[in-house]
């Protein structure tokens, strides 16, 4: 595979072997004792040792203590260890919490006081006003698009409430997206991330926030998903499809900078109440809130499907179309073994309607739903969670 470079506006190198670029990158730039953020479970896989094992010239400690969804202590015991080791730069390498780590280690390894009092809800919200440490993002999953954000995911220790810390300051120096590390992610790891692609492009899409050049985006990472993401849980070794993936990840990310909608403030709620994969819950919750939508972006949504090549969604009436996109993906998630309801999905625990009120409650304070193309109601997210059962 040949790489590609191109900025948009982070700098990024994709393709097979982009990883072996880290170091010399880091090299070139003047940094030799980079913290190498991970999460514990990839810390214990052959390929990162092989990843760590490449990087020649520099001198590299590794911070593995992250797991689950990203907490405030991973962030605490992540900057411990950026000043243990002297570090001069980090390289975030993994899923969505192991960058969005590797992002507040930066802060806090270099402003006061807490990274929640970063998050830019915070009543008295602090500036990320100092230089913060050479990062670099190698990303393992294809899911949030972490390496190309401006902002960080973390949540609190006991609470579990996700407070996000936003800035440009924390756009990554330089991308490496390299489809062969994620060539051996589990079917069900490819379909919860791929399912988070997918989502931050359809509800960025139907923001109605104006933008178009995250339009054009969303619009293209919804085609590529389509076709790329049963293909790459089929086959984890089909490197173009992983590539594809990889690259509608990147690409829905980009086009969130247009905000979200409801799905995400109901995954947001099920991840803080019953610690579900981001993923996941997205994927779960996707055909529910669409359907819930219809009324108010038909038209949208008949695009859609006409992109994605849904079977009648190039036929009919716009209301036609928008059904038919979203009974498709009730069966990409049937494809792909994502959970149709809620309460077919087990663990860590089976979420029941006892917990309703309390996602309805978190769902209402997260903020992705103030862009959704039908407004939420308190009442609406109990009938939306109630169906999803």
């Amino acid at each position: 595979m040949t790489l590609h470079r191109f900025a948009f506006p982070t700098s990024i190198l994709f393709g097979a072997g982009a990883r072996r670029e880290v170091a010399p990158h880091l090299r070139k730039a003047g940094f030799s004792r980079p913290l190498v953020v991970t999460d514990r479970g990839l810390a214990a896989l052959p390929v990162f040792a092989n990843f760590c094992n490449g990087l020649d010239g520099v001198t590299h400690a590794v911070f593995s203590g992250i797991w689950g969804n990203p907490v405030r202590s991973h962030v605490i015991e992540g900057a411990n260890a950026y000043r243990a080791h002297g570090a001069d730069s980090i390289i975030g390498i993994g899923g969505g919490a192991a960058l969005d780590v590797a992002k507040a280690i930066a802060v806090s390894a270099t402003h006061p006081g807490d990274i929640l009092e970063y998050a830019w809800d915070h009543p008295q919200v602090r500036p990320i006003d100092k230089p913060l440490p050479w990062f670099v993002a190698v990303p393992t999953t294809a899911g949030t698009g972490s390496e190309v954000g401006r902002s960080s995911v973390i949540g609190d220790d006991v609470t579990h409430v996700k407070k996000i810390v936003f800035s440009p300051a924390l756009l990554a120096k330089a991308v490496f997206a390299d489809p062969e590390l994620t060539l051996d992610l589990p079917a069900s790891i490819t379909a919860a991330t791929g399912m988070d692609a997918l989502t931050h492009n359809v509800e960025s899409y139907l923001s109605p926030a104006w933008h178009p050049l995250c339009d054009g985006i969303a619009v293209e990472g919804v085609r590529i998903a389509a076709r790329a993401l049963p293909a790459a849980v089929a086959n984890g070794r089909d490197v173009r499809a992983r590539s594809e993936m990889l690259m509608c990840s990147m690409m829905g990310a980009i086009a969130f900078q247009k905000d979200l909608g409801a799905v995400h403030s109901c995954a947001h709620a099920l991840s803080t109440v019953a610690d579900l994969h981001h993923g996941l819950a997205n994927g779960i919750m996707i055909d529910h809130v669409m359907r819930f939508n219809l009324p108010a972006a038909t038209a949208k949504l008949a695009e859609l499907a006409r992109v994605a090549c849904v079977p009648d969604g190039d036929s009919g009436s716009d209301e036609a179309r928008a059904d038919a996109f979203v009974a498709w993906l009730g069966v990409l998630k049937r494809t792909l073994g994502i959970p149709a309801t809620l309460s077919t999905y087990q663990a860590p625990r089976r979420v029941t309607a006892d917990d309703i009120e309390a996602l309805v409650e978190v769902a209402m304070a997260d903020t992705c739903h103030q862009t959704n193309p039908r407004p939420c109601t308190a009442d609406d997210f109990r009938r939306i969670f109630a169906g999803a059962m």
